[in-house]
């Protein structure tokens, strides 16, 4: 069942004492563990349990088994000091439990296990190095991108270096060139190009950078790299501050392509969604991730936006800010065969426009045949014939 959901009482105060509580200024990011909680709360009565209220980490339900030992509690500590709590002022108000359907509605974040390793996670292709950076190398780094300029967006700030990342249209114009990538990261692709988890014939080419300053509470939305904009490898340098990533992947359409942005569209709740793979993974400072495979191609990915994390019952401040620097190969004019195959593997041919696909670095009925032949089942081979039937108008045009 895990646990209930509570929310506000729609009657007036005097008509609805119930035995939940909904208390501000208090929980784990203040310092207060939930044992203590209930150590003063237990005064008033037995408690049944301490939940976190939402993400914040400020603020708590306490449930007893009586209304009545929520009332006394109520009239003693609201609005007061408690110096069992570090002196603290708690503000309390009723709370009632939401019905199934309005707490499942309202779930946003479900908890679910967060891993260290890249290999609990269990997804292909990706993979975690801790301690990639010194704390002097991420102190350096951190100084240099902050001599220079950041373009602010609505939540946070950015620096684009070899190619400005177009967020209206999740893609790069190849003809806006802006140069090599700084000489500050040159230590650090040196080290990329040995990166564990990779075939030493595997080519490491490069040239886009974006740098993301995260302030606390600001996360990610959750997507899938375009795949017309970026070839199969992508390295996330992670930096100053800690965060939880969470990894999702919808099975059997689940999410559709929205044809006017070549973006996706949700068409079932997150919760409710029985097709909905989840994985979370730690990522601490000085850090780097990469994705690759399907964990590039097949599963979203998105940073929570809360202020702290929970990793195995610790409590974990995302701290001032979070810089990450993103690595990236921007596609040429001409998509390579293994990108655009890869990409139809795991399900996602949509990101790519039309013109990329008759512009593939060899016959196009040549690529569909090979698609039909490898992939034995009959959605590959639908979407095969769907491709080389749409491209071959474009080719007549």
């Amino acid at each position: 069942m895990g646990i209930p959901r509570f929310t506000r009482p729609k009657t007036p105060a005097a008509d609805s004492i119930s035995p939940f509580l909904y208390v501000a200024n208090c929980g784990p990011a203040v310092g207060l563990s939930y044992d203590t909680i209930a150590s003063v709360f237990n005064t008033f009565g037995e408690v049944k349990g301490i939940y976190a209220a939402d993400e914040s980490g400020t603020r708590v339900i306490v449930s007893y088994f009586e209304a009545n030992s929520a009332q006394q509690a109520l009239t003693a500590l609201n609005g007061k000091s408690c110096a069992d709590l570090d002196g603290r002022s708690l503000h309390i108000r009723y709370s009632v439990i939401q019905p199934n359907s309005e707490a499942e509605s309202q779930q946003v974040n479900e908890h679910i296990p967060v891993s260290l390793m890249d290999s609990e996670v269990n997804i292909p292709g990706l993979y975690l190095v801790h301690d990639f950076l010194s704390p002097q190398e991420e102190k350096e780094l951190l100084a240099a991108v902050d001599e220079k300029p950041w373009i602010s967006l609505s939540k946070r700030r950015v620096q684009h270096y070899g190619y400005e990342f177009c967020y209206g249209t999740r893609n790069v114009d190849t003809k806006l060139h802006l140069g090599e990538l700084p000489s500050f990261v040159s230590s650090v692709l040196e080290r990329i190009s040995l990166f564990p988890g990779l075939n030493s014939s595997t080519s490491i080419l490069l040239d886009q950078l974006t740098v993301n300053e995260y302030p606390p509470g600001v996360g990610l939305s959750p997507h899938i790299d375009t795949h017309s904009a970026f070839e199969g490898l992508i390295f996330s340098l992670s930096l100053a501050g800690p965060c939880i990533m969470e990894f999702r992947r919808y099975l059997d359409g689940s999410w559709v392509p929205d044809a006017a942005s070549s973006a996706y569209t949700k068409v079932e709740n997150v919760e409710n969604c029985s097709n909905l793979v989840r994985r979370s993974l730690y990522l601490p400072p000085r850090s780097i991730l990469l994705l690759s495979g399907e964990a590039r191609y097949a599963w979203q990915h998105y940073i929570p936006h809360h202020k702290i994390d929970m990793v195995n019952q610790n409590v974990i401040r995302r701290g001032a800010r979070r810089v990450s620097f993103t690595f990236r190969k921007v596609c040429d004019f001409i998509v390579s065969p293994s990108t655009f195959l890869t990409a139809l593997i795991f399900q996602q041919i949509c990101s790519f426009d039309m013109h990329a696909m008759n512009n593939l670095n060899m016959p196009l009925l040549e690529t569909v045949t090979q698609i039909m032949f490898r992939y034995s089942k009959a959605h590959y081979t639908v979407l095969a014939i769907t491709i080389m039937d749409i491209s071959l108008k474009f080719l007549l045009l």
